[in-house]
Formats: structure tokens, sequence, C-alpha cells
């Protein structure tokens, strides 16, 4: 008797693990959520606009407002059979003036899923290069609001002789970049400007052997796009009877303290010994 009961259990429990699975299929089979997605080009004054919804039957609020929080764009777009949507959205108007991130909100219902934003940088009412994105299906909330690529402005001084070499890089290629070098008393011996080219790199030479240069010390090179907060940088060249004294260069010593610190670190992990030979 106890062996019958036993085997009516072995069957019920091998029935149950064969169509659990079955079931917990069809209970989260249905797809929830939805994602949103921005892209844009440098320079541009079109931003699109493109996702994916669960539920194609409702349309969607696409609302953009400025950095200091107002309103600049509303619009409705219609999801296809499939759930999809996009749309585009022009940054050439005069509510787009101010510099700064533009909030992208998508909504379709109130519930948390069914609402994202992403950003998108607007500077002089065009965009920064662009490719942002956030998800929520599957109940998931992934991504973020802030713009990927990698922004700011960078330079590298290379002196040597009577001259001095100046390149670096911006995302910002719509932008000139004003190049000012001051004497160590403070007075301005050189300015000039530089168009970045379509990859946001630009570089230009300035000769030393001027009367403006005659003053030995320390003369301090700046970049900067005009009217972008942040996007400056400077380095100092030391000068003697209007030459460049060599040095060792700023990079040079990052690269020698990241050495150091990796051989402490191993030093350290490692805990080695010398053992006395006897």
């Amino acid at each position: 008797m106890r062996s019958h009961k036993g085997s009516i259990t072995v069957v019920s429990l091998t029935l149950l693990v064969i169509l659990s699975p079955i079931f917990l299929h069809q209970a989260f089979a249905a797809e929830q959520g939805m994602t949103l997605m921005a892209t844009a080009n440098a320079g541009s004054n079109t931003i699109s606009i493109s996702g994916h919804t669960a539920n194609p039957s409702n349309t969607i609020s696409i609302v953009v407002t400025s950095p200091n929080g107002n309103i600049v764009t509303i619009d409705q777009v219609t999801p296809n059979a499939n759930g999809d949507f996009a749309t585009t959205i022009q940054t050439n108007s005069a509510l787009w003036k101010q510099d700064g991130l533009y909030k992208i909100t998508a909504q379709q219902s109130s519930a948390l899923m069914y609402t994202l934003s992403v950003r998108v940088e607007i500077s002089g009412g065009t965009t920064a290069e662009t490719s942002v994105s956030q998800s929520s299906l599957d109940g998931l909330l992934t991504g973020g609001v802030a713009p990927t690529p990698l922004r700011g402005l960078t330079m590298e001084v290379d002196a040597g002789g009577i001259r001095v070499a100046i390149s670096g890089h911006t995302d910002r290629t719509n932008t000139d970049v004003t190049i000012v070098v001051k004497a160590p008393n403070g007075n301005i011996v050189t300015i000039d400007q530089v168009t970045p080219n379509a990859n946001g790199d630009f570089a230009t030479t300035i000769q030393t052997n001027s009367a403006l240069w005659k003053q030995d010390g320390f003369y301090t090179v700046s970049a900067q796009q005009v009217g972008i907060n942040g996007y400056s940088a400077s380095a100092q060249v030391e000068i003697a009877d209007g030459a460049v004294i060599p040095e060792f260069g700023t990079i040079a010593v990052m690269i020698l303290a990241v050495a150091i610190i990796s051989i402490i670190a191993v030093s350290a992990r490692s805990r080695l010994n010398v053992l006395p030979k006897y």
C-alpha cells in the first residue's frame, strides 16, 4: 500500500516539474514596458526619436523641456502594429536658444514603465553628437538620461626651439577654438583662432622668436571655446632668451605616476619578501 502511494507521489511530482515551465511561460509571456532612443549628429538641427512599446494601441506623447524647465516641444506619435514608433524634432527655433541639456520625455500612460526620459545637449541651437536610450521592457528600467559621448576640450603642448605646437580635441565641432598666450607678467603675447575638423581635432603652431617673447619665465597657453562653460584648457611653457626650455612634460609625468602606482599595487598584492640565502 505504501508503495502504491509512493508511486502516485512520484508521478505527481514529475508532472509538476514538466508542466511548471509551461504555466510560468504563459503567465509571463505578455511583454510590458517600452523603450526610448534619441540620436543626433554633432552640429545638427534634427533629433531623431524612436522606440518600441508593448502597448501598440495607444498613442505616445513626446514632451521636450529646456534646461530651465520650459516646454519647447509637444508631439504625439502612433505606434505601428508591432509597437514601433519614430518621429523627428527640429531645434532651429527661438525656443532652443538656451545652451544645456534638454529633456525628452515619452509617455504612454501614468504607469512608471510607460514614462521614459533621455537628454540631448544643445549649444547655439544645434545638437552635440548623441545616442542615448532608456528601456523598461520586462519591468526592468535600464539606460539613463545622460549623453553618452565624451564631452569637453583637451589640449597638448609640444614645445621645442623657437616654436610651440598646440593640438587638441573637442566635441563641439561647430565652434572655433581661441588660443591665448600670456607672458609671465600677464601681458598677452599671442591670440589665434583655429577651427576644429569634422572629428573635433585642432592644431596650430606659434613662433617664439619675436620681441614679445623676450621675458624669461613661464608663459601660459590657454585654449577655449568662448561661450561654452567648461570648454577650456591651459598649460605652461618655460621660455629663456626667446627659446623654449625643454622639460619633462605633463603627459610623461602622468604616465610615470601611473607606472609607480601600478608597481606599488603589485608589490602590495604579491607581498614579495627577499629571503636570505644560507
